[in-house]
């Protein structure tokens, strides 16, 4: 099986609570980061893992030399972003930048339901981007939200989403472009939302499940 094509696993309701109970967060604050930061589904109709390549990216990654130069005259990459509009799929430049450098191409993707860049792999707790989007698409939409909090922790982020620091938490997550796109008031306002309907019930021991405590998280990072 094609490796970016998957099981297609939805998320369960107890996913949410269960997987945010890991930094210590409810689900209204997870379902806040997924209503901002994600399309809404962890794969697209043909099950494949949900991604989009940035061309900028790309250019980055490869650096100076005849790749990128390739990669420019293929229209795969250039210097800065917004210079083209963004296709309805993005798979067919994906497919022809790894022509170029396969792995420069997949770090240079947003993935799965939290659009978590190729080249913070690492931080996700997984060898190499590849890895990454194989376990999102063999372990589905659980494996995907499981993988945004480990980066979450990594890069610092849980306790400002624990505080509610929408400000702070969008500036680590979206980088210094947050504020023009509206990213930390859209957090705020989700998470208010998401406030006033009931929660999923659940609690530790009804999923069976060792929950590692906020320390353990930590230390993992």
């Amino acid at each position: 099986m094609t490796f970016y094509i998957g099981s297609g696993k939805r998320l369960k309701d107890i996913d949410i609570p269960r997987i945010g109970h890991r930094i210590g967060v409810g689900e209204d604050e997870i379902h806040a980061v997924l209503d901002v930061e994600s399309r809404g589904r962890g794969f697209d109709s043909q099950r494949r893992v949900a991604m989009l390549f940035e061309p900028h990216v790309f250019y980055a990654q490869l650096g100076a030399g005849a790749a990128r130069d390739e990669a420019v005259k293929r229209g795969l990459a250039y210097s800065s972003w917004g210079q083209q509009k963004y296709p309805s799929d993005s798979y067919p430049r994906l497919l022809a930048a790894m022509e170029i450098d396969a792995n420069a191409a997949l770090r240079s993707c947003s993935w799965g339901l939290g659009q978590i860049m190729g080249f913070n792999a690492e931080a996700c707790a997984y060898l190499n981007a590849r890895a990454m989007v194989e376990g999102f698409a063999q372990g589905g939409e659980a494996e995907q939200l499981d993988a945004m909090v480990t980066f979450i922790v990594a890069s610092g982020l849980d306790d400002k989403l624990r505080r509610h620091d929408w400000r702070g938490f969008a500036r680590g997550y979206n980088g210094p472009g947050y504020a023009k796109h509206g990213y930390h008031t859209r957090l705020a306002e989700r998470f208010r939302w998401w406030q006033g309907k009931p929660d999923t019930p659940w609690t530790p021991d009804s999923c069976g499940c060792v929950c590692p405590s906020i320390d353990e998280m930590n230390e993992v990072a």
